[in-house]
């Protein structure tokens, strides 16, 4: 849709979303297309609801449920469970990921019956807080590096606490400096048309990949409630 809109074939992504997802999907317009993993590169920030009680297979709730638990009784217990998944960490991505194994992606492995065990990668979680306690669900504000899986984290704080956990919803508010707050819907765009479309285009250079201050620094409460729910 939006290469009818700009009249161009030259467009890309700068990272999809789960399908369950909802929020910022950057997109690449002309030249830039070749700035993809430039642009894969940097931080980004989630508004995650965790649902206990039930680990499911792809970690989501798209899932057949694998194992399930008690949730947590008290929130106090979850600070605990985070603190670990903060920082550089160890992650083994959910089985169902577009991480490529023998050539092929996980995903496609797992869809075919096939067991498939991840190795666990380094990765970066800048900031990760509860929001929101309303169990079974806890609502996580995340601000994380390059290839870190939220389901991952879902899943690991539910092992963490002694429970099980899935991801029930996610929302992306920002990719960089590219903010939620800046977006357009689909609908709209389409709406707008070809000229509003190309108004808004924006170059992209080293202070694209760079996060805005106030989502390591404002009260995550607040920032979450800024771009929207999960």
């Amino acid at each position: 849709m939006a290469r009818g809109i700009l009249g161009t074939t030259r467009v890309g992504h700068g990272g999809t979303l789960d399908p369950l997802a909802t929020g910022l999907l950057a997109l690449l317009v002309g030249e830039t297309t070749r700035a993809t993993e430039r642009l894969h590169t940097a931080p980004k920030v989630y508004d995650a609801l965790v649902r206990f009680g039930s680990e499911t297979a792809t970690d989501d709730r798209e899932g057949e449920p694998t194992r399930s638990a008690a949730p947590p009784a008290e929130p106090s217990s979850i600070e605990a469970g985070l603190a670990p998944l903060r920082g550089a960490i160890w992650q083994v991505p959910p089985a169902y990921a577009a991480v490529k194994v023998g050539g092929r992606p996980a995903y496609a492995r797992a869809r075919s019956g096939e067991t498939v065990k991840l190795a666990a990668r380094e990765v970066q979680v800048h900031r990760l807080e509860m929001t929101e306690w309303n169990p079974p669900d806890a609502r996580l504000f995340i601000v994380c590096g390059s290839g870190t899986y939220v389901r991952s984290i879902a899943r690991d704080l539910g092992r963490a606490l002694g429970s099980a956990a899935h991801l029930a919803a996610l929302r992306r508010l920002a990719i960089g400096a590219l903010d939620i707050a800046d977006a357009v819907g689909i609908e709209a765009l389409r709406s707008a048309g070809h000229a509003d479309a190309v108004s808004r285009l924006r170059a992209m250079d080293d202070e694209t990949l760079v996060l805005p201050r106030r989502y390591l620094d404002e009260a995550a409460d607040k920032l979450v409630g800024a771009g929207g729910r999960a």
